[in-house]
């Protein structure tokens, strides 16, 4: 979850389609783009009229962060995980990543022995498999009626790593305050 590069030929999805998809309000889609939480990396709303175009990689982050959300974690933790997990992840691919939580930390594991030593040590009560969510979401937004991306033929153009969508936090690792 670096820094995103706005691309004038990746693909954009509108606020509508990306709030409906997520499982989010419009409120709440606004109040995160305001505030620095994730971001339209196609295209900022810039005045009126202008409409915010997410890409598919926000589009996997945002049901990060909603199943997050779900789980019981704090806006605020999710705040300080997701500003961590961007600065970490340096680009590379995190399809291999599986979130962990116990509602108060989140832990990043990179393979099936770290989500083990999570679990062994009584810590997790959920884990979010960053792959899974990439898959499911490609799915959804090849399956919308009526909607192709903005700037796109359609999401299988979207970028092939998974590298904005999660990573970098090692299990035993994380920033202060993401852990507790």
């Amino acid at each position: 979850m670096a820094a995103r590069p706005s691309s004038a030929s990746e693909p954009g999805f509108r606020g509508p389609i990306v709030y409906k998809l997520v499982g989010i309000t419009y409120r709440q889609l606004d109040y995160w783009a305001r505030t620095g939480l994730v971001t339209p990396s196609v295209r900022a709303a810039d005045g009126s009229g202008t409409q915010r175009l997410y890409s598919f990689t926000d589009v996997v982050e945002l049901r990060i962060i909603k199943r997050l959300l779900d789980a019981g974690v704090s806006l605020r933790q999710i705040r300080e995980a997701i500003g961590y997990l961007r600065k970490e992840s340096g680009g590379k691919p995190l399809s291999d990543v599986t979130l962990m939580s116990d509602g108060n930390r989140i832990y990043a594991c990179h393979s099936g022995e770290e989500v083990v030593d999570v679990l062994s040590n009584g810590q997790a009560v959920f884990g979010i498999a960053v792959g899974r969510v990439w898959a499911d979401t490609e799915g959804d937004l090849a399956h919308l009626p009526g909607e192709a991306p903005t700037g796109a033929t359609a999401a299988a153009d979207a970028p092939p790593a998974v590298a904005e969508a999660a990573g970098g936090v090692p299990p035993r690792a994380a920033p202060q305050g993401t852990q507790g």
